[in-house]
């Protein structure tokens, strides 16, 4: 009985989030009726609603998933007493402009996107190239406006949190990235701006759409989380047979909590627990993502205890080593190789799975943990829709 209530006391941080969260989801200038994110079925149901035959709903998925139509009235081959009915309805598309984009010199671009309240977004395409061209693009996308857990070394919660992300929201990031691109996504990643266990819902129905409209299968698919107590259990109860990381970033609770406040209400112990059900219950492994910061948590010593916290955890995990990208306005520093190095030495010898995240897109500040903008928080002055925002450099 005691747990519980030790967790409820060390909670305020975590708890702040939950209720910003919860005044986000209420606040009236968020409702959306957007169509991008609807199943074939769901459309077809609308159709028929508003007194059109059922495969007037195949044909809205058809111009929202192949011919991208972004406003309704693109939708040239259903009749005009349909895309008036949509309108007069509140329905729209779901898709928002892009405000601005920038790419690094490795090819990997971020676009921000003009959400409709005026607030922009994130969103990032990662290329992999063979001699044909892009072999393979991964999308980091974002789940909020910001990010309410303020991580010691992450940018995004540094600029403040305005609110979820809607399930359409999340989806155009995609879009945005494959006409960019012009290439299809083959990767999507929930590691952008935000706290996806934060927003589970919309992340649940986004990925849906992802898998079942786009067709971007389920195993090419992952959700990063730094932790939120219950959320877990919650995703392994769909049995995705997506890849869950979590953001681990020490090997012990007291120097967790320095690095990411929100441990505080969720001990190490629990966490790994969690993550040992997850693995049992869905089969698929965890992946712990460690982003090392130079003389805080890259010695020697603390890979050795990362060893023996994940053997106790049993199987099914692998370690992701990123290499710290350096923001503004942080003491941190990124580790030499020699350093990171004698990291993954280390605890291979201890048999432990581990790879180091190969650094994308750090001279467009699009590297992990590099995303923020001035705008996340407050939104884009109505008047002037055409001026640049402050990308706050590295």
């Amino acid at each position: 009985m005691a747990a519980p209530q030790q967790v409820q006391v060390r909670a305020a941080p975590l708890a702040r989030a939950l209720r910003t969260r919860a005044a986000a989801a209420r606040s009236p200038e968020t409702s959306q009726r957007a169509l991008l994110g609807l199943s074939e079925p769901e459309l077809r149901q609308l159709a028929v609603d508003l007194g059109q035959q059922s495969y007037r709903g195949k044909q809205l998925h058809d111009l929202l998933y192949k011919s991208r139509a972004k406003q309704i009235q693109e939708f040239n081959y259903v009749p005009k007493v349909f895309r008036e009915a949509l309108l007069g309805a509140g329905w729209k598309v779901g898709r928002s402009p892009v405000h601005h984009a920038v790419t690094a010199s490795d090819g990997t671009t971020k676009i921000l996107l003009k959400l409709e309240d005026n607030r922009l977004i994130e969103t990032v395409g990662i290329p992999v190239d063979d001699d044909k061209g892009p072999s393979r693009l991964t999308a980091c996308v974002s789940s909020q406006v910001g990010c309410p857990l303020r991580c010691s070394f992450c940018a995004t919660g540094k600029g403040g949190f305005a609110r979820n992300l809607h399930a359409h929201e999340i989806v155009e990031q995609v879009l945005a990235i494959e006409e960019m691109f012009k290439h299809r996504v083959t990767n999507v990643v929930f590691m952008g701006m935000g706290e996806p266990m934060l927003n589970l819902k919309s992340v649940l129905e986004a990925h849906q759409c992802l898998n079942k409209e786009l067709k971007i299968g389920q195993r090419m698919i992952t959700i990063s989380t730094v932790g939120v107590p219950n959320t877990i259990k919650m995703l392994a109860s769909h049995k995705l047979q997506s890849t869950l990381a979590v953001s681990l970033h020490a090997p012990n609770q007291k120097l967790r909590e320095t690095i990411v406040p929100s441990a505080k209400s969720y001990p190490l112990e629990a966490l790994m627990d969690d993550c040992k059900s997850y693995f049992l219950e869905t089969g698929r492994r965890v992946s712990f993502e460690y982003t090392l910061l130079a003389g805080i948590n890259d010695a020697k010593e603390h890979a050795e205890e990362l060893a023996e916290l994940l053997h106790t955890c049993g199987g099914g995990y692998h370690v992701n080593l990123i290499p710290y990208n350096p923001i503004q306005g942080s003491e941190y520093k990124r580790p030499y190789r020699k350093v990171v190095q004698a990291f993954v030495d280390s605890l291979e010898t201890r048999k432990i799975t581990v790879s180091v995240r190969q650094t994308r897109g750090l001279d467009a500040n699009a590297a992990c943990g590099q995303l923020r903008n001035e705008f996340q928080k407050n939104p884009l002055l109505e008047s002037s829709p055409s001026s640049e925002p402050n990308l706050v450099p590295a």
